[in-house]
């Protein structure tokens, strides 16, 4: 149940995608003065060295943050701002820190961790009384007792490390509740493509589900028979008016460079309309 750190994954071609579309809602979400809740269920240490001897042993921040030719994707350029200043210092933010940088007055974070090592360095970094606050709890039970939120404005991000491969199922029923319980909030699930026939499961499952308005944003680096996450995608449910066309736009770009072979390889799919 513990043994996963994401800091041997960060900065990968996953959290390329996964921290564009969070800092898009997020935006979006502050186009209005009024305060909204980001709740994070599964959120890591928020801030990871991409120099340590756990993220070299992979070395998945070559093929991701450090791979990119930033000049050459306009549409990175709110994503870079925010990262470039920890990448120069062989560091990379996670989403927790990514949105706690971004917080105004009144907005609140919820951030949930199990991990015993992890917990205590996301406390290091990310934690603020009144604010933003950490908890070692199961993000899947803490969320549905946080919804409605008392701002009845909320960002949620579901993204766990799917080592319990029924994770893939829980996932859709957890996302489904929160949706029952805050029709209104803007729902992030984050996925790891390995298998394909799971995520053909995860999308008819949403399908079938009660939620309306899901999308599903998709972008690949190999070819579909190359072993290993060839792929990652969010399902977003009330996304952003204009996400569907910036994601056109932007991730065609990214998935080249980050691709072996220089093929944009991506997919918006509206999973279940409004």
């Amino acid at each position: 149940m513990f043994s996963y750190q994401h800091h041997y994954h960060a900065g990968n071609h996953a959290d390329v995608l996964k921290h564009w579309l969070l800092l898009a809602c997020v935006r979006y979400l502050q186009r209005k003065e009024k305060p909204f809740d980001y709740i994070d269920t599964h959120a890591g240490a928020g801030l990871y060295r991409l120099d340590s001897a756990m993220a070299r042993k992979t070395a998945e921040s070559d093929d991701g943050i450090l791979k990119l030719d930033w000049s050459r994707l306009p549409g990175l350029a709110d994503y870079h701002h925010q990262v470039a200043d920890d990448v120069a210092a062989s560091r990379y933010p996670g989403s927790p820190l990514l949105v706690k940088r971004l917080l105004r007055p009144g907005d609140k974070a919820w951030l949930f961790e199990m991990h015993p090592q992890t917990i205590r360095e996301l406390r290091q970094h990310c934690e603020q009384r009144r604010v933003c606050h950490v908890r070692q709890e199961d993000g899947f039970s803490a969320l549905s007792a946080l919804l409605p939120t008392a701002s009845h404005r909320a960002l949620v991000l579901i993204d766990p490390s799917y080592e319990v491969k029924s994770d893939y199922r829980t996932v859709v029923k957890v996302m489904a509740d929160a949706f029952q319980k805050m029709p209104q909030a803007m729902l992030l699930l984050w996925y790891p493509v390995v298998d394909r026939q799971r995520i053909q499961q995860l999308e008819r499952d949403v399908a079938n589900s009660k939620m309306r308005n899901v999308h599903l944003f998709e972008m690949a680096v190999a070819e579909p028979d190359k072993p290993g996450m060839i792929a990652s995608g969010m399902v977003v449910v009330n996304p952003p008016w204009t996400l569907a066309d910036e994601f056109a736009q932007t991730i065609p770009g990214v998935s080249a460079q980050l691709s072996a072979d220089h093929q944009a390889r991506w997919r918006h799919r509206v999973l279940v309309p409004e």
